[in-house]
């Protein structure tokens, strides 16, 4: 059994989806009176759809995922408690977690399947944030936070600090910030975020931060937003559809088609566990070989 923290920790993002909707709404008003900002009224209509569809398959699938933690806990290696300095452990571990599942998100299809749907848009604005995936658990995106139950950390200040994470990066969907100074050496800011999202082949596969950069820039993975070569949105090849549905299922989809034709347990592995893009010839659209198209 799991003993109960010390204080009853909120749900950030239960707390901050209010606030959500009136940033969103205060955007899109900005938008329609002229402010240049990236909006289209389908596009957000199926951000809020894909948002709504998250909260209620999100509740379901972290019913089940919990009850993992729980069993986890009883080989737990540590003790860790709820002292100050464990909440600052804490914070830096779910951090760091989040930094290799959103690194693997982009670097294997399965993962990948359930990630792209937060891709999915062309335009880059504070609904995108909310175009979140449907049934992620599908894609054991869980799995990345299970191993801070195991090292001793409380899953309620797991869940507390994931869903910190989350509310914190709802902000840097936007292009009215430009940059923030010295902030920007620490923190995942917009012009960072908006590189992650970009599909210009040097933006590629870059800048995983939550709410920390520096794990960017320890690992190799980080990429300045050069002002000329301004960020495109979206999947290298564009869904072409505002259906909130495809846009959160195509990648299984597409995945299903594949396995179909598959010939061998590696062309098996390929399709699922391979990079996005991978294909059994080498030419498929990786972003290693969008990447060396555009060297040329």
């Amino acid at each position: 059994m799991l003993p109960d923290p010390p204080v009853q920790l909120p749900d950030p993002v239960a707390v901050a989806v209010p606030v959500f909707i009136v940033l969103v709404l205060a955007e899109v008003l900005a938008w329609w009176r002229g402010a240049r900002l990236s909006y289209e009224t389908r596009d957000t209509a199926t951000s809020l759809s894909l948002g709504g569809l998250n909260l209620v398959s999100g509740f379901l699938q972290g019913a089940a995922i919990a009850l993992l933690h729980p069993l986890i806990w009883q080989v737990r290696l540590f003790d860790l408690g709820w002292a100050w300095w464990v909440w600052v452990l804490a914070f830096f571990a779910e951090d760091l977690s989040y930094y290799a599942f959103h690194r693997v998100a982009h670097e294997r299809r399965w993962v990948w399947a359930g990630h792209v749907t937060h891709h999915s848009s062309q335009h880059y604005n504070l609904s995108t944030a909310l175009r979140q995936p449907v049934f992620s658990a599908i894609s054991l995106s869980f799995v990345f936070w299970l191993p801070l139950t195991w090292l001793g950390f409380h899953p309620a200040m797991i869940a507390f600090f994931k869903g910190t994470s989350l509310v914190y990066q709802f902000w840097i969907h936007t292009e009215v910030i430009r940059t923030l100074g010295p902030l920007e050496r620490v923190f995942n800011t917009p012009s960072h975020h908006r590189v992650h999202h970009a599909t210009n082949p040097r933006y590629l596969d870059a800048n995983y931060a939550g709410v920390l950069i520096v794990w960017d820039r320890l690992f190799g993975t980080f990429v300045p937003e050069d002002p000329a070569d301004p960020p495109r949105y979206g999947l290298v090849t564009q869904i072409g559809t505002f259906h909130p549905l495809k846009a959160a299922f195509h990648e299984w989809v597409a995945i299903a088609r594949d396995l179909r034709t598959a010939r061998s347990w590696r062309e098996v592995l390929g399709y699922t566990w391979g990079p996005p893009g991978w294909r059994p010839d080498g030419a498929g659209h990786t972003t290693a070989w969008v990447k060396r198209r555009a060297e040329r």
